[in-house]
């Protein structure tokens, strides 16, 4: 899974001046998450929330 750089350098530049190296390391890894998930959906590799509430319905009492 790949991202664009430039997404990548606005996030860093939206952070504070001062960030811990665990800080930036969560940023990236939620940036590659969402594009995962983005990736997911147009490929069609998702679950409606109709099937999502089936799947889970005992949970959801």
């Amino acid at each position: 899974m790949s991202i664009e750089k430039e997404v990548i350098i606005k996030s860093i530049q939206e952070m504070p001046d001062k960030v811990s190296f665990d800080q930036l390391l969560d940023k990236l890894k939620l940036l590659f998450k969402l594009e995962e998930g983005l990736q997911d959906i147009k490929n069609g590799n998702f679950v409606s929330l109709e099937e999502a509430k089936k799947r889970h319905e005992k949970w959801l009492k």
